[in-house]
């Protein structure tokens, strides 16, 4: 979903990985929705790519079902 609204957005993953403050190897594993992002890189992940609720949710909970 994140790959998806990024896309969207037409951002690239370089450019979202300065946006968020991160390196491109952690930006490309939240992408590939290996890593759940740290809380702070989140918030900003959620404006820059305007998540809604629900997104944000389901995205969550996907995330935390692949980390258990």
């Amino acid at each position: 979903m994140i790959k998806e609204k990024r896309k969207e957005k037409k951002y690239t993953q370089e450019q979202m990985s300065q946006i968020l403050g991160i390196s491109l190897r952690q930006y490309i594993r939240i992408d590939n929705e290996e890593d759940l992002p740290r809380r702070d890189v989140l918030k900003n992940l959620i404006i820059q790519l305007e998540l809604s609720n629900e997104e944000i949710g389901t995205y969550i909970r996907k995330m935390t079902d692949n980390i258990a």
